[in-house]
């Protein structure tokens, strides 16, 4: 299955048993509909009902992005695999104060163990990383201790900000980045990381997707409306060794530089 992503403006529309991006300069791109797994819209597109019907019947999300490259929302069709049996037992895992701690510690623990990973993989190429592994390391241990998920999100934080701050000597590059910045990010580094933060969480909703599990009954992220939370839990373990390792090689490599964005 692919995955396309669109940056060209234009109108995207049925045709016959395909879905057509036409650009405003005539040019268009047809989509291997049977083979698509999810359509990330960059651009400025325009679309009507008859292709959100006919990307519904073929259950494939449409994930769209602002201007600025925000993650803003997503067309997300008719759930198929529906299971009444797993939401009672999700929603019973958030309510069981023990249940929804054991699980919050699985997804802090997956996420600290490989951030760890980053920086011992650094290390062994001459990185001084030395005292960042060591505090690290002994906040992991830490995390079997804590009695409740707001204890918990403290220990997730500290290991963040330790771990953020540990970037500077990972970058062979001298790259202005200190600590994490959102809304907006204030410089190169910041901006990789939402943006690729947020191709992870839409990409964790798409696995979720094919899933019987319910994306807005989350057990590390407190549920909340307008949000699926349980993307944010799940994306936490995979975005050190997906989102974070290819921000190293992009500056590291020199593929991408200051010069590359707009302020």
């Amino acid at each position: 299955m692919e995955d396309y992503y669109l940056f060209s403006s234009g109108e995207l529309e049925r045709k016959d048993n395909t879905v057509r991006l036409t650009r405003s300069d005539g040019k268009y791109k047809d989509l291997k509909i049977e083979v698509t797994r999810d359509i990330y819209l960059f651009g400025e597109v325009s679309t009507n009902t008859k292709c959100l019907n006919y990307l519904a019947q073929m259950k494939i999300p449409v994930h769209f992005f602002n201007y600025y490259g925000f993650y803003t929302g997503s067309f997300y069709p008719k759930e198929q695999n529906v299971s009444g049996t797993l939401l009672i037992q999700q929603v019973q895992a958030y309510t069981d104060p023990k249940r929804r701690l054991y699980y919050a510690k699985k997804f802090v623990l997956g996420a600290a163990k490989n951030l760890l990973r980053n920086l011992k993989y650094y290390q062994r190429r001459g990185r001084n990383l030395d005292d960042s592994i060591k505090e690290i390391t002994s906040l992991i241990r830490q995390i079997d201790q804590v009695h409740d998920v707001e204890e918990l999100m403290g220990i997730e934080g500290t290991i963040h900000r330790r771990y953020y701050a540990s970037w500077q000597s990972v970058f062979i590059p001298d790259v202005d980045f200190s600590k994490r910045v959102r809304r907006p990010p204030d410089n190169m580094v910041n901006t990789l990381i939402s943006f690729l933060n947020g191709l992870m969480y839409t990409t964790c909703l798409s696995e979720i997707y094919v899933t019987q599990l319910n994306p807005a009954i989350s057990y590390l992220h407190s549920p909340m409306d307008r949000r699926f939370s349980l993307c944010l839990d799940i994306s936490e373990i995979f975005k050190p060794m997906i989102v974070d390792r290819l921000i190293f090689s992009l500056i590291n490599k020199n593929m991408i530089s200051e010069e590359d964005f707009n302020k």
